[in-house]
């Protein structure tokens, strides 16, 4: 089992930075991808941004794209979300998430969330 503990969240001004942590334990040798989604009321949950366990190569949504940054830490087994220029459509539920592959089969493991919101 894999275990994800995010850290981080709260309440910011339009325009403002945020940073979220997120820390890896339990099984995670094999895990091949981290990173964040999140979900705003009444919607999806969506994907944020990815990297992948050498930091190697990430992935960002259009929607933040040059405001958002995504970063890991092999040695901690971290990995952090910065968060600039927010904005109010930014607030949600921001949940932490890896990726294991074992015999060609993903499987995704989620932290318990948590909570942004970005006021206008």
């Amino acid at each position: 089992q894999v275990q994800l503990v995010e850290s981080g969240g709260g309440l910011v001004q339009a325009g403002g930075s945020m940073g979220l942590s997120c820390a890896a334990s339990g099984s995670i040798f094999d895990v091949n991808l981290m990173g964040w989604y999140r979900q705003a009321p009444g919607k999806q949950r969506e994907l944020v941004a990815t990297i992948t366990r050498d930091g190697s190569t990430t992935n960002y949504a259009d929607s933040v794209k040059d405001r958002f940054t995504i970063s890991s830490d092999t040695a901690k087994d971290t990995v952090s979300l910065q968060m600039n220029s927010l904005k109010p459509e930014d607030t949600a539920v921001y949940y932490c998430y890896c990726r294991k592959t074992l015999h060609g089969v993903n499987r995704a493991y989620w932290g318990q969330g948590t909570q942004v919101t970005v006021s206008s």
